[in-house]
């Protein structure tokens, strides 16, 4: 779905295999916010099927990716593109505090450059 631009896997499910990854060098996340990305991601997998992971780009920005397997004909190519507009739509605030967290955290960006940026982008 996405170029073969170098990513950070932050977590993921697999409809297949029926299984969730969350990376571990996001452990210093809150539970409540690892719970919530797991509710997520598996909820999506049992809709629509496949597989989804929710990775960071080498600028910060969070993507939501999406893949199948070709023998998969019962998955739902539609609904997953709906299911991702409505998480989108839904998940703004955790999504930007994700992106805010992978930016100063893993890239080393001042907060206050970074806080000042969004505010920027806002008005």
């Amino acid at each position: 779905m996405y170029d073969s631009q170098e990513t950070v896997v932050l977590c993921g499910a697999n409809s297949y295999e029926q299984k969730y990854y969350f990376n571990q060098d996001f452990s210093g996340l809150p539970e409540q916010i690892r719970q919530e990305l797991q509710i997520m991601c598996v909820l999506f997998t049992e809709d629509v099927g496949g597989i989804l992971t929710l990775e960071f780009l080498e600028d910060g920005t969070l993507i939501l990716n999406v893949d199948h397997e070709e023998s998969d004909y019962l998955f739902d190519e539609i609904g997953s593109e709906l299911k991702i507009r409505e998480i989108q739509r839904e998940k703004v605030e955790l999504m930007t505090a994700l992106e805010r967290y992978f930016r100063i955290v893993f890239l080393g960006e001042d907060a206050k450059e970074v806080l000042a940026a969004e505010r920027e982008e806002e008005e």
